[in-house]
Protein backbone atom coordinates (compact mmCIF):
# COMPACT_ATOMS: atom_id res chain seq x y z
CA UNK A 1 0.00 0.00 0.00
CA UNK A 2 1.13 3.60 -1.04
CA UNK A 3 0.07 5.57 2.41
CA UNK A 4 4.08 4.20 4.14
CA UNK A 5 5.71 5.86 1.34
CA UNK A 6 3.68 8.85 1.57
CA UNK A 7 3.24 9.35 4.83
CA UNK A 8 6.75 10.07 6.00
CA UNK A 9 5.78 11.00 9.50
CA UNK A 10 5.90 7.56 10.57
CA UNK A 11 8.97 8.13 11.27
CA UNK A 12 8.50 10.78 13.82
CA UNK A 13 6.14 8.09 15.87
CA UNK A 14 9.46 5.60 15.67
CA UNK A 15 11.27 8.49 17.35
CA UNK A 16 8.72 9.52 20.04
CA UNK A 17 9.88 6.72 22.63
CA UNK A 18 8.25 9.03 25.08
CA UNK A 19 4.97 9.26 23.50
CA UNK A 20 2.67 6.03 24.44
CA UNK A 21 1.39 4.00 21.72
CA UNK A 22 -2.35 4.73 22.94
CA UNK A 23 -1.86 8.33 22.30
CA UNK A 24 -0.20 8.13 19.16
CA UNK A 25 -2.52 6.23 17.40
CA UNK A 26 -5.66 8.12 18.15
CA UNK A 27 -3.31 10.50 16.60
CA UNK A 28 -3.53 8.55 13.17
CA UNK A 29 -7.20 7.57 13.79
CA UNK A 30 -7.96 11.24 13.83
CA UNK A 31 -5.79 12.80 11.20
CA UNK A 32 -7.03 9.84 8.48
CA UNK A 33 -10.47 9.92 9.93
CA UNK A 34 -10.49 13.72 9.40
CA UNK A 35 -9.60 12.82 5.40
CA UNK A 36 -12.18 10.13 5.28
CA UNK A 37 -14.91 12.71 6.30
CA UNK A 38 -13.53 15.27 4.16
CA UNK A 39 -14.12 12.81 0.80
CA UNK A 40 -17.40 10.66 2.15
CA UNK A 41 -18.95 12.61 4.61
CA UNK A 42 -18.70 10.40 7.24
CA UNK A 43 -16.36 8.12 8.83
CA UNK A 44 -18.87 5.71 10.57
CA UNK A 45 -17.88 2.43 8.17
CA UNK A 46 -14.48 3.18 7.95
CA UNK A 47 -12.05 1.32 10.28
CA UNK A 48 -8.30 3.04 10.65
CA UNK A 49 -5.66 0.08 11.55
CA UNK A 50 -2.85 1.10 13.05
CA UNK A 51 0.68 -0.41 13.33
CA UNK A 52 3.03 1.98 14.83
CA UNK A 53 5.56 -0.74 15.48
CA UNK A 54 6.17 -1.15 11.80
CA UNK A 55 5.00 2.54 11.09
CA UNK A 56 2.18 1.65 8.60
CA UNK A 57 -1.71 2.06 8.15
CA UNK A 58 -4.58 0.05 6.56
CA UNK A 59 -8.31 1.98 6.13
CA UNK A 60 -10.76 -1.10 5.41
CA UNK A 61 -14.56 0.02 4.32
CA UNK A 62 -17.59 -1.67 5.69
CA UNK A 63 -20.59 -2.12 3.53
CA UNK A 64 -23.68 -4.50 3.81
CA UNK A 65 -24.49 -6.23 1.05
CA UNK A 66 -28.53 -6.13 -0.28
CA UNK A 67 -30.66 -6.68 -3.36
CA UNK A 68 -30.23 -4.79 -6.46
CA UNK A 69 -32.08 -1.64 -6.47
CA UNK A 70 -32.35 -1.57 -2.70
CA UNK A 71 -29.09 0.81 -1.78
CA UNK A 72 -30.81 3.38 0.52
CA UNK A 73 -26.88 4.43 1.82
CA UNK A 74 -24.51 4.48 -0.32
CA UNK A 75 -21.77 4.44 2.41
CA UNK A 76 -23.16 1.84 4.41
CA UNK A 77 -24.66 -0.33 1.72
CA UNK A 78 -23.57 -1.79 -1.99
CA UNK A 79 -25.29 -4.04 -4.30
CA UNK A 80 -25.21 -7.58 -4.63
CA UNK A 81 -24.11 -7.10 -8.54
CA UNK A 82 -21.49 -4.84 -7.58
CA UNK A 83 -20.40 -6.99 -4.40
CA UNK A 84 -19.84 -9.80 -6.90
CA UNK A 85 -17.90 -7.88 -9.12
CA UNK A 86 -15.22 -7.91 -6.16
CA UNK A 87 -15.50 -11.56 -5.22
CA UNK A 88 -18.01 -14.18 -6.61
CA UNK A 89 -18.91 -15.84 -3.52
CA UNK A 90 -20.26 -12.76 -1.92
CA UNK A 91 -24.45 -12.92 -0.64
CA UNK A 92 -26.89 -10.84 -0.09
CA UNK A 93 -26.61 -10.12 3.84
CA UNK A 94 -23.04 -10.35 4.44
CA UNK A 95 -20.49 -7.38 4.97
CA UNK A 96 -17.99 -6.54 2.55
CA UNK A 97 -14.71 -5.39 3.82
CA UNK A 98 -12.93 -3.09 1.38
CA UNK A 99 -9.30 -2.11 1.75
CA UNK A 100 -9.44 1.84 0.67
CA UNK A 101 -6.33 2.83 -1.55
CA UNK A 102 -4.90 6.19 0.43
CA UNK A 103 -4.26 7.54 -3.00
CA UNK A 104 -7.66 7.91 -3.70
CA UNK A 105 -7.98 10.53 -1.64
CA UNK A 106 -5.70 13.04 -4.03
CA UNK A 107 -2.16 15.06 -4.09
CA UNK A 108 -3.63 17.53 -2.23
CA UNK A 109 -5.38 16.08 0.68
CA UNK A 110 -2.41 13.82 1.53
CA UNK A 111 -0.06 16.52 1.66
CA UNK A 112 -2.36 18.32 4.28
CA UNK A 113 -2.77 15.13 6.39
CA UNK A 114 0.91 14.77 6.29
CA UNK A 115 1.27 18.01 7.17
CA UNK A 116 -1.21 18.00 10.47
CA UNK A 117 0.05 14.73 11.46
CA UNK A 118 3.73 16.44 11.54
CA UNK A 119 2.23 19.25 13.45
CA UNK A 120 0.05 17.27 16.00
CA UNK A 121 3.15 14.75 16.67
CA UNK A 122 5.24 18.09 17.16
CA UNK A 123 2.67 18.92 19.64
CA UNK A 124 2.69 15.44 21.52
CA UNK A 125 6.42 15.99 22.13
CA UNK A 126 6.45 19.35 23.35
CA UNK A 127 3.54 18.50 25.66
CA UNK A 128 6.03 15.31 26.77
CA UNK A 129 8.64 17.62 27.15
CA UNK A 130 7.40 20.37 29.16
CA UNK A 131 5.31 17.36 31.67
CA UNK A 132 9.03 15.79 32.19
CA UNK A 133 10.73 19.32 33.36
CA UNK A 134 7.64 20.54 35.34
CA UNK A 135 7.90 17.66 37.33
CA UNK A 136 11.85 18.31 37.53
CA UNK A 137 11.52 22.05 38.71
CA UNK A 138 14.10 22.18 42.06
CA UNK A 139 15.80 18.91 40.76
CA UNK A 140 19.08 18.50 39.51
CA UNK A 141 20.21 17.94 35.77
CA UNK A 142 23.12 17.47 33.62
CA UNK A 143 23.66 18.73 30.09
CA UNK A 144 26.39 19.07 27.72
CA UNK A 145 27.29 22.63 26.39
CA UNK A 146 26.22 22.72 23.12
CA UNK A 147 26.24 26.80 22.12
CA UNK A 148 27.53 29.98 24.31
CA UNK A 149 26.45 32.85 24.16
CA UNK A 150 26.99 36.50 25.64
CA UNK A 151 23.64 35.98 27.96
CA UNK A 152 22.80 32.41 27.70
CA UNK A 153 24.35 28.89 27.32
CA UNK A 154 22.59 26.50 25.32
CA UNK A 155 22.62 22.97 26.74
CA UNK A 156 21.22 19.74 25.42
CA UNK A 157 20.06 16.43 27.80
CA UNK A 158 20.76 12.88 27.25
CA UNK A 159 17.67 12.92 24.66
CA UNK A 160 18.72 16.14 23.15
CA UNK A 161 16.37 18.41 24.27
CA UNK A 162 17.39 22.29 24.37
CA UNK A 163 18.14 23.62 27.90
CA UNK A 164 18.75 27.32 28.36
CA UNK A 165 21.33 28.53 31.28
CA UNK A 166 20.74 31.97 31.18
CA UNK A 167 23.67 34.78 32.53
CA UNK A 168 21.79 35.80 35.19
CA UNK A 169 21.42 32.56 36.40
CA UNK A 170 24.94 31.58 36.35
CA UNK A 171 27.61 31.87 39.44
CA UNK A 172 29.88 34.85 38.12
CA UNK A 173 33.15 33.46 37.56
CA UNK A 174 31.33 30.34 35.88
CA UNK A 175 33.03 29.65 32.68
CA UNK A 176 32.11 27.22 29.63
CA UNK A 177 33.53 25.63 27.10
CA UNK A 178 31.55 23.86 24.81
CA UNK A 179 31.18 20.10 24.92
CA UNK A 180 31.57 20.28 28.49
CA UNK A 181 29.08 18.58 31.10
CA UNK A 182 27.68 21.11 33.34
CA UNK A 183 25.34 20.36 36.29
CA UNK A 184 22.47 22.90 37.10
CA UNK A 185 19.13 22.84 38.82
CA UNK A 186 15.74 23.03 37.01
CA UNK A 187 14.15 27.19 37.64
CA UNK A 188 11.09 27.13 35.91
CA UNK A 189 8.97 25.62 31.95
CA UNK A 190 7.97 28.36 30.10
CA UNK A 191 6.29 28.18 26.95
CA UNK A 192 7.12 30.83 24.43
CA UNK A 193 5.64 31.00 21.12
CA UNK A 194 4.39 27.54 21.78
CA UNK A 195 7.69 26.01 22.50
CA UNK A 196 8.69 24.62 25.46
CA UNK A 197 11.79 26.59 27.44
CA UNK A 198 13.23 25.06 29.97
CA UNK A 199 15.35 27.60 32.29
CA UNK A 200 17.83 26.29 34.49
CA UNK A 201 19.68 28.27 36.89
CA UNK A 202 23.12 27.62 39.54
CA UNK A 203 22.28 30.67 41.47
CA UNK A 204 18.94 29.46 42.83
CA UNK A 205 19.50 28.21 46.34
CA UNK A 206 17.79 24.85 45.80
CA UNK A 207 20.78 23.68 43.80
CA UNK A 208 22.67 24.56 47.00
CA UNK A 209 20.27 22.38 48.65
CA UNK A 210 20.21 19.46 46.33
CA UNK A 211 23.96 19.59 46.44
CA UNK A 212 24.27 19.02 50.23
CA UNK A 213 21.71 16.18 49.75
CA UNK A 214 23.37 14.33 47.45
CA UNK A 215 26.47 14.72 49.30
CA UNK A 216 24.92 14.37 52.88
CA UNK A 217 23.11 10.82 53.07
CA UNK A 218 21.00 11.95 56.17
CA UNK A 219 19.83 15.19 54.37
CA UNK A 220 18.79 12.54 51.52
CA UNK A 221 17.48 10.46 54.70
CA UNK A 222 15.39 12.90 56.82
CA UNK A 223 17.03 13.11 59.26
CA UNK A 224 18.44 16.50 58.76
CA UNK A 225 16.37 18.87 57.40
CA UNK A 226 17.37 22.49 55.74
CA UNK A 227 15.65 24.96 57.09
CA UNK A 228 16.69 28.39 55.23
CA UNK A 229 19.44 28.42 52.39
CA UNK A 230 20.76 32.39 51.50
CA UNK A 231 23.26 33.19 48.91
CA UNK A 232 25.29 35.47 47.33
CA UNK A 233 26.49 33.50 44.62
CA UNK A 234 29.76 32.83 44.20
CA UNK A 235 30.90 34.73 47.17
CA UNK A 236 29.46 33.20 50.64
CA UNK A 237 26.32 31.12 51.29
CA UNK A 238 24.81 30.24 54.56
CA UNK A 239 22.93 27.02 55.46
CA UNK A 240 20.78 26.39 58.57
CA UNK A 241 20.23 23.35 59.11
CA UNK A 242 18.55 20.83 61.97
CA UNK A 243 18.92 17.61 63.11
CA UNK A 244 15.85 14.96 64.29
CA UNK A 245 18.22 12.90 65.99
CA UNK A 246 19.76 14.32 68.84
CA UNK A 247 22.57 11.49 68.42
CA UNK A 248 23.48 13.23 64.91
CA UNK A 249 25.35 17.00 64.77
CA UNK A 250 23.47 18.16 61.66
CA UNK A 251 26.81 20.77 61.06
CA UNK A 252 29.62 18.10 61.56
CA UNK A 253 27.55 16.04 59.00
CA UNK A 254 26.85 18.42 56.56
CA UNK A 255 30.48 19.48 56.73
CA UNK A 256 31.72 16.16 57.05
CA UNK A 257 35.42 14.98 58.52
CA UNK A 258 38.33 17.71 57.79
CA UNK A 259 35.52 18.86 55.10
CA UNK A 260 35.29 16.12 52.92
CA UNK A 261 31.67 16.53 52.28
CA UNK A 262 31.17 20.53 52.14
CA UNK A 263 34.69 20.88 49.72
CA UNK A 264 32.73 19.44 46.47
CA UNK A 265 30.32 21.47 46.66
CA UNK A 266 32.76 24.69 47.22
CA UNK A 267 34.42 23.38 44.07
CA UNK A 268 31.34 22.92 42.49
CA UNK A 269 30.18 26.53 43.62
CA UNK A 270 33.26 28.04 42.49
CA UNK A 271 34.89 28.37 45.83
CA UNK A 272 31.46 29.80 47.40
CA UNK A 273 32.18 29.83 51.03
CA UNK A 274 29.45 27.96 52.96
CA UNK A 275 28.96 28.90 56.54
CA UNK A 276 26.53 25.84 57.70
CA UNK A 277 24.89 26.93 61.16
CA UNK A 278 22.30 25.36 63.53
CA UNK A 279 18.69 26.46 63.22
CA UNK A 280 17.14 27.92 66.41
CA UNK A 281 14.02 29.06 67.20
CA UNK A 282 15.77 31.36 69.87
CA UNK A 283 16.33 34.54 67.27
CA UNK A 284 18.92 36.13 69.64
CA UNK A 285 20.41 32.79 69.28
CA UNK A 286 20.19 32.87 65.79
CA UNK A 287 21.22 36.77 64.77
CA UNK A 288 24.63 35.11 66.38
CA UNK A 289 25.14 32.27 64.46
CA UNK A 290 23.74 33.99 61.14
CA UNK A 291 26.46 36.51 61.62
CA UNK A 292 29.48 33.91 61.94
CA UNK A 293 32.55 34.34 61.87
CA UNK A 294 32.07 37.51 64.50
CA UNK A 295 31.78 37.27 67.90
CA UNK A 296 28.51 39.25 69.15
CA UNK A 297 29.13 41.23 72.63
CA UNK A 298 25.60 41.92 73.02
CA UNK A 299 22.44 42.99 70.70
CA UNK A 300 18.86 44.90 71.07
CA UNK A 301 16.03 43.29 69.14
CA UNK A 302 12.93 44.51 67.62
CA UNK A 303 10.73 42.15 66.91
CA UNK A 304 7.71 44.14 66.16
CA UNK A 305 9.91 46.52 63.94
CA UNK A 306 11.58 43.62 62.95
CA UNK A 307 15.00 45.27 63.67
CA UNK A 308 18.27 44.31 65.42
CA UNK A 309 21.26 46.30 66.71
CA UNK A 310 24.10 44.28 67.25
CA UNK A 311 27.86 45.62 68.97
CA UNK A 312 30.97 43.81 68.68
CA UNK A 313 34.65 44.26 69.55
CA UNK A 314 36.04 46.53 67.02
CA UNK A 315 38.05 43.76 65.60
CA UNK A 316 34.95 41.77 65.14
CA UNK A 317 33.24 44.32 63.30
CA UNK A 318 34.62 43.52 59.87
CA UNK A 319 34.23 40.26 60.59
CA UNK A 320 30.48 40.89 60.73
CA UNK A 321 30.07 42.97 57.80
CA UNK A 322 32.03 40.89 55.42
CA UNK A 323 33.96 41.65 52.00
CA UNK A 324 31.31 43.92 50.28
CA UNK A 325 29.09 43.67 53.08
CA UNK A 326 27.90 40.59 51.84
CA UNK A 327 27.81 38.70 55.55
CA UNK A 328 25.86 41.10 57.54
CA UNK A 329 23.35 41.12 54.12
CA UNK A 330 23.22 37.22 54.13
CA UNK A 331 22.69 37.67 58.10
CA UNK A 332 19.59 39.79 57.40
CA UNK A 333 17.77 37.35 54.83
CA UNK A 334 18.75 34.48 57.40
CA UNK A 335 16.77 35.97 60.19
CA UNK A 336 14.50 38.12 58.42
CA UNK A 337 15.46 41.26 60.46
CA UNK A 338 17.31 44.56 59.51
CA UNK A 339 20.65 44.50 61.65
CA UNK A 340 22.41 47.31 62.29
CA UNK A 341 26.15 47.16 63.61
CA UNK A 342 27.88 49.35 66.21
CA UNK A 343 31.17 49.04 67.51
CA UNK A 344 30.96 48.20 71.98
CA UNK A 345 33.24 51.01 73.53
CA UNK A 346 31.77 49.65 76.64
CA UNK A 347 33.70 50.39 79.47
CA UNK A 348 36.29 52.66 78.03
CA UNK A 349 36.40 56.22 78.49
CA UNK A 350 36.67 58.26 74.75
CA UNK A 351 36.23 61.93 75.76
CA UNK A 352 38.24 62.71 72.81
CA UNK A 353 40.55 61.21 70.12
CA UNK A 354 43.06 62.47 68.35
CA UNK A 355 43.47 62.44 64.70
CA UNK A 356 46.69 60.50 63.11
CA UNK A 357 48.38 63.81 61.17
CA UNK A 358 49.06 64.99 64.30
CA UNK A 359 51.38 62.74 65.06
CA UNK A 360 53.23 63.23 61.49
CA UNK A 361 56.40 64.48 63.89
CA UNK A 362 57.46 60.99 65.28
CA UNK A 363 55.37 58.93 62.61
CA UNK A 364 56.62 58.41 59.52
CA UNK A 365 53.84 59.62 56.63
CA UNK A 366 54.26 56.49 55.01
CA UNK A 367 53.60 54.69 58.04
CA UNK A 368 49.77 56.78 58.85
CA UNK A 369 49.21 56.56 55.28
CA UNK A 370 49.04 52.67 55.53
CA UNK A 371 46.67 52.92 58.73
CA UNK A 372 44.53 54.91 56.95
CA UNK A 373 44.60 52.23 54.15
CA UNK A 374 42.88 50.25 56.86
CA UNK A 375 39.85 53.16 57.79
CA UNK A 376 42.05 53.59 61.17
CA UNK A 377 42.75 57.46 60.60
CA UNK A 378 43.09 58.81 64.52
CA UNK A 379 44.77 57.32 67.42
CA UNK A 380 42.30 55.43 69.51
CA UNK A 381 40.95 53.41 65.88
CA UNK A 382 44.97 51.94 65.51
CA UNK A 383 44.53 51.54 69.95
CA UNK A 384 41.19 49.51 69.19
CA UNK A 385 42.95 46.47 67.20
CA UNK A 386 45.65 44.32 68.23
CA UNK A 387 48.66 44.05 66.92
CA UNK A 388 48.50 40.77 65.48
CA UNK A 389 44.99 42.21 63.16
CA UNK A 390 47.19 45.27 62.55
CA UNK A 391 49.90 42.95 61.27
CA UNK A 392 47.84 40.79 59.31
CA UNK A 393 45.89 43.82 57.93
CA UNK A 394 48.36 46.00 57.05
CA UNK A 395 52.17 45.93 55.32
CA UNK A 396 53.91 47.09 58.21
CA UNK A 397 56.17 44.95 60.55
CA UNK A 398 55.49 43.86 63.99
CA UNK A 399 58.12 46.56 65.37
CA UNK A 400 57.06 49.34 63.77
CA UNK A 401 53.09 48.72 64.87
CA UNK A 402 54.12 48.01 68.36
CA UNK A 403 56.46 51.83 68.06
CA UNK A 404 53.36 53.30 66.53
CA UNK A 405 50.64 51.73 69.75
CA UNK A 406 53.25 53.15 72.40
CA UNK A 407 53.90 56.84 70.83
CA UNK A 408 49.94 56.46 70.75
CA UNK A 409 49.45 55.36 74.17
CA UNK A 410 52.07 57.39 75.67
CA UNK A 411 49.78 60.48 74.29
CA UNK A 412 46.75 59.64 76.04
CA UNK A 413 48.36 58.54 79.35
CA UNK A 414 50.09 62.06 79.09
CA UNK A 415 46.64 63.52 79.05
Amino acid sequence: MASINLIESFQDFKDAENIDRPTLMKVLEDVFKTLLRKKYGSDDNFDVIVNTEKGDLEIVRRRLIVEDGEVNDPLAEIAYSDATKIEPDFEVGEELYEEVDILDFGRRAILAAKQTLASRIGDLKKNVLVKKYSDRVGEIVSGEVYQVWKKEVLLLDEEGNELILPKSEQIPSDYFKKGENIRAVVKKVELKNNTPVIILSRTHPSFLAKLLEIEVPEIFDGLIAIRKIVREPGERAKVAVESFDDRIDPVGACVGMKGSRIHGIVRELKNENIDVINWTNNINLLIQRSLTPAKITSMDVDLERKHADVYLKPDQVSLAIGRKGVNIKLACELTALDIDVYRDNEGEVEEFDIDLDEFADEIEPWVIDEFKRIGCDTARSVLDLTVSELERRTDLEKETIEDVRRILKEEFEAE
